[in-house]
């Protein structure tokens, strides 16, 4: 691996894609290798409680992930870390590394990514649709409603072309409540 620069790349592949938090000298397109999206962290303070647990993204093992690639210029790349590990790892149920990813043009870097511990006790794993629904549904924590979160992403996907089943199920169920 080849870097073109000792900028701070950040992976996003949830809000991070909506809703980044930090400044940013480029936005990217790009493919992260041997993770894929899923819906696998209870969330027990940004989208729920630990009573009420909703679900967010992690990116978990295997597969290719369809993201965004945020470039941080030098003199921000210190306090982008400590932002996203404030905002990532409050209850610590991520793995920060720092991944390869090619962005759409072909490039590529190496990017701060956030990775689901499958040994914390927040990693859901694999639930059922109906599990699944059923917390996003109950969902509320302090960065808002649970089908907000999923909703957004989806959206923010569907703008890339990107296609999720799951979050596509999730949204059609929720349409059919509303």
């Amino acid at each position: 691996m080849n870097d073109l620069t000792e900028d701070l790349w950040v992976f996003g592949y949830g809000s991070l894609m909506w809703r980044p938090g930090f400044p940013y000298l480029e936005r990217a397109h790009a493919h992260l290798y041997g993770y894929h999206r899923s819906l696998c962290v209870f969330s027990h303070v940004h989208r729920g409680t630990p009573e009420h647990p909703g679900l967010v993204l992690g990116l978990d093992r295997g597969g290719r992930c369809h993201g965004v690639a945020f470039q941080v210029a030098p003199e921000e790349a210190e306090a982008t870390i400590q932002y996203l590990r404030e905002r990532e790892q409050v209850t610590a149920v991520y793995l920060e590394r720092r991944l390869p990813v090619r962005l759409a043009d072909g490039r590529r870097v190496r990017a701060l990514a956030y990775v689901v511990d499958r040994y914390h006790g927040q990693y859901a794993g694999r639930l059922s649709f109906e599990d699944v629904l059923r917390h996003v549904r109950q969902g509320q924590g302090v960065s808002g409603r649970n089908p907000d979160y999923v909703r957004n992403t989806y959206d923010h996907l569907i703008g890339m072309n990107v296609t999720d089943p799951l979050l596509h199920k999730i949204v059609g169920a929720l349409d059919q409540e509303a």
